[in-house]
């Protein structure tokens, strides 16, 4: 893969990722902004990760038949301008439709990504690419998040605007046409997911993503209603699972080659549970900052691992594996954003007990999904 074209894969997910995680931290500012709950204000959360979800499906599909370049030239224009009108806006209203166009035109990029780097790149180099991908959006997430606790809310979705149009520039005079890898228009998720491989992946994607973000998004509402932090504070502490994820996604992915996928897999996860029962206790700031250490470092273990598995599918399913990990980790996610809301509008600490609980059970019962990577050769990657 030429390195003009893989570091503009990595600036678009940049520009993707500036205010993912910002949009929880910025709950409570919105939410004093609109006169609102933080609660109702929260729903931005997931109107974005649903649509995101969904729409991943035909992005993989899609890009087979139509060439690449042209869909992402029509989805960063369309997402800088969502942003664009999110950070215009007046009425929650407004937002709520702003942040809905942002997961649908965003939607295309991962794919696409994990698309190329698994046809253009050597499978036991993958994992340190997909790594370096996945950092760049890491980086992008932690500077949104540690703006956010110091500008105004608007200009977390105006920023990625006027950088998502000056990067559309970019794009239209250097990202290369990918027509050679064109082929008719087919979505083939029936025999992807008639595979046992497939669905014991997904799965497992879906069970980790749910829980999460079931977590993750409501933590900027905890140190608030719990723990009476201000927004500032809140900013720093999210923004420290952003910091601690750019090393997670690159010694991760690197480790994912050296060591076996499933291995940083499980790294990951023990890393997350024991990070969530942590949070039952009143630890002091300072402790509870290395919490936040842990935890995105766990996740982005675990994000890396499973990440590059995909990569290793079949090649009559990289499309569809593609588009699912996106598709099925969003509605996961936005699921998991309810879900963990309704709980946590009971307890914080009755959430972190089912949700710590939960993600125990899934590390105790792996040998239900049966994974075992080899290093090499994609017959051996499940037993």
């Amino acid at each position: 893969m030429k390195n003009t074209t893989f570091s503009i894969l990595c600036l678009e997910g940049a520009v993707l990722s500036f205010n993912v995680a910002a949009a929880a931290a910025l709950i409570p500012s919105i939410a004093s902004d609109f006169a609102l709950s933080q609660f109702v204000v929260g729903k931005i959360v997931w109107l974005y990760m649903l649509p995101y979800g969904l729409a991943a499906f035909f992005y993989g599909p899609l890009v087979r038949a139509f060439d690449a370049r042209r869909v992402e030239l029509v989805c960063i224009f369309l997402f800088s301008l969502a942003n664009l009108a999110a950070g215009l806006s007046q009425n929650i209203d407004t937002l709520f439709v702003a942040r809905f166009f942002m997961g649908l035109f965003g939607a295309s990029v991962i794919p696409l990504g994990l698309i190329l780097i698994a046809k253009r790149v050597s499978q036991n180099k993958r994992g340190g690419y997909i790594g370096i991908f996945f950092g760049s959006t890491f980086i992008a997430s932690l500077l949104g998040l540690f703006l956010s606790g110091i500008i105004p809310w608007r200009l977390i979705f105006i920023i990625p605007a006027i950088l998502g149009f000056i990067l559309w520039i970019v794009m239209y005079i250097y990202l290369p046409s990918f027509k050679e890898d064109l082929g008719r228009l087919r979505f083939g998720y029936l025999a992807a997911l008639s595979n046992k491989k497939v669905i014991r992946i997904f799965v497992y994607i879906f069970l980790i993503s749910m829980i999460y973000h079931a977590v993750q998004q409501w933590l900027g509402v905890y140190f608030s209603t719990q723990r009476f932090l201000n927004q500032f504070t809140i900013s720093m502490l999210i923004t420290l699972t952003s910091f601690s994820g750019i090393f997670g996604e690159f010694f991760g992915g690197h480790l994912a080659d050296k060591i076996g996928r499933f291995r940083v897999v499980n790294l990951g996860i023990l890393a997350m549970v024991l990070c969530i029962f942590l949070l039952l206790l009143k630890l002091p700031l300072t402790l509870l900052g290395l919490v936040m250490i842990i935890w995105g470092a766990g996740w982005t273990f675990n994000h890396v691992g499973l990440s590059t598995m995909l990569t290793d599918l079949p090649d009559e399913f990289l499309n569809e594996a593609a588009s699912l990990n996106s598709g099925v980790r969003f509605i996961a996610g936005g699921l998991g954003v309810g879900l963990g809301g309704l709980i946590m509008q009971r307890s914080f600490n009755l959430g972190f007990i089912v949700f710590g609980s939960a993600l125990f059970l899934i590390l105790f019962f792996e040998r239900v999904f049966r994974f075992k990577y080899a290093l090499v050769g994609k017959e051996d990657f499940y037993e």
